[in-house]
């Protein structure tokens, strides 16, 4: 025959006619329920429709879709049996599996949605974690227990039927919420009634010619009393806030100055507490310490900190020095001065005129535009560090302040003139300058001595602070402090 004398073709006939290559293996599919293609799956758990796609499962049959209900969380495959809400077998192609009618229970599967996401990972079988109250499909009514611990099935709204303690405990829950929210309503309108007064104030201190730091200690003094309770209206309310406070008797006198001036902006009186403020001695370091600050330093801090120690200047004129307040060629330094102190000029070392040749001038300022702040906390970092490196718990407290200290006690106890203690520090009341001042005790045997035979090496020590003593066989001698 034609047939069998024809050559042997590498396709093979499929049942509907179509070819294929011959040796091929077609994979197994799973039989598809006997379903509508328009009809969608639904989850056998609570009959929502809103389920997604999770993969393939692989069986021995072949794959089998699987899904995850977004309502529920319950992962199940291709249905076999269906179930509707009230519990009615819709479709039975396993019911060789012995499903029965008495198997399947009939009753209203209340879900009740919830904003808090699923505590579930996705694909998780959600039923399979609750054992009690089995349904047809063994599966748990209580499909969400710990998504919503305050549901309770048949009850009403805001009021749990078969739970007394749940509803003691909603209620508590309420009113602790309305207690919060009314405190915090009063705390609001209380810092809102006086936020206004609060910047008036400011602004009027502005316009008498405070400084800025002042203004802004005032200010921020005055909102933690509000914010503490008090009534700016009512000076009785102050005192008593002030009365409550466990603050130091110099924090208090700095409460009741601004308190003070808010009344005289308001034009009110009051009897302001007593404050028995506790004057100190200032602390006073060695300069052996000083000049460890300052080798641990760098840059303009280092700078910064050399003219501190110098000349006895605020931190906040050293801040505002401009490169025209230095005279390189006589070596000279204008201050303009702060807090209504006099104006001053410094003669510097050579040593710390190098230091400044080493900076950049971006600017017109020597210092800005960083920040004073920010160089006081670069500088208590720094400070703390080497304290720690050297076990030397005194360095913590040295500030910038305690270098006009120093400057101050040394040039005292050098010349024991207050008068020029008072023209170096600028101040216009001797009053000042004492507090300033601290008669330290040197022995007699805490000199360097330093001999000079040239003009040229007596020049370089005078500069250096040696002082001259006398001259012995041609050579002159000069002493300085340790």
């Amino acid at each position: 025959m034609a047939g069998d004398n024809a050559p042997q073709k590498n396709v093979d006939e499929k049942a509907d006619g179509s070819l294929q290559p011959y040796g091929c293996i077609q994979p197994q599919t799973s039989p598809q329920p006997n379903r509508s293609p328009n009809e969608s799956v639904s989850c056998p758990e609570c009959g929502s429709k809103r389920v997604w796609k999770d993969g393939l499962r692989y069986t021995v049959s072949g794959p089998v879709q699987r899904y995850l209900c977004r309502l529920c969380g319950y992962r199940f495959s291709e249905p076999k049996v269906k179930v509707d809400v009230p519990g009615q077998i819709l479709e039975g192609s396993n019911s060789e599996l012995g499903f029965g009618d008495e198997g399947v229970v009939c009753g209203n599967f209340s879900v009740e949605e919830t904003l808090n996401p699923l505590p579930f990972k996705r694909g998780e079988d959600v039923a399979s974690h609750f054992k009690p109250h089995k349904t047809v499909l063994g599966k748990s009514l209580y499909a969400l227990p710990d998504c919503n611990r305050k549901r309770r099935v048949g009850g009403w709204e805001d009021q749990p039927k078969n739970s007394a303690g749940e509803a003691s405990a909603l209620a508590e829950e309420k009113a602790l919420t309305e207690k919060r929210a009314a405190g915090a309503t009063e705390e609001t309108v209380k810092t809102s009634t006086f936020k206004g007064k609060i910047l008036e104030f400011a602004w009027w201190m502005k316009k008498q010619g405070y400084a800025e730091s002042t203004i802004t200690s005032r200010v921020e003094v005055l909102e933690l009393l509000a914010k503490r309770g008090a009534n700016l209206y009512d000076p009785e309310s102050v005192k008593e806030t002030i009365a409550r406070q466990s603050w130091s008797e110099a924090r208090k006198g700095i409460a009741v100055k601004a308190y003070n001036c808010f009344l005289k902006m308001v034009g009110g009186s009051w009897n302001p507490p007593i404050v028995r403020e506790v004057e100190k001695l200032p602390f006073i370091p060695t300069e052996q310490e000083l000049d460890s600050l300052i080798a641990a330093s760098k840059g303009k801090l280092s700078v910064f900190l050399k003219l501190l120690k110098e000349t006895g200047m605020r931190a906040g004129e050293a801040w505002n020095l401009k490169w025209t307040d230095i005279d390189f060629e006589s070596g000279t330094l204008r201050v303009t001065p702060e807090k209504g102190s006099r104006a001053r000029c410094f003669k510097l070392s050579s040593e710390t005129l190098a230091m400044l040749n080493r900076l950049e001038r971006k600017s017109e300022w020597i210092f800005k535009p960083w920040k004073l702040q920010h160089m006081r906390r670069t500088y208590e970092r720094i400070r703390n560090r080497l304290a720690l490196n050297l076990c030397n718990p005194r360095l913590k407290a040295i500030t910038f302040h305690t270098f006009r200290h120093w400057k101050a006690t040394m040039e005292y106890a050098k010349t024991k003139d207050i008068l020029h203690v008072m023209h170096v520090l600028g101040h216009k009341d001797i009053k000042n300058t004492l507090r300033y001042t601290q008669l330290v005790n040197f022995k007699e045997d805490e000199y360097i001595c330093k001999t000079a035979k040239t003009v040229q090496e007596a020049s370089q020590l005078i500069e250096a602070g040696f002082e001259y003593v006398c001259e012995v066989e041609g050579y002159k001698l000069f002493r300085k402090r340790k």
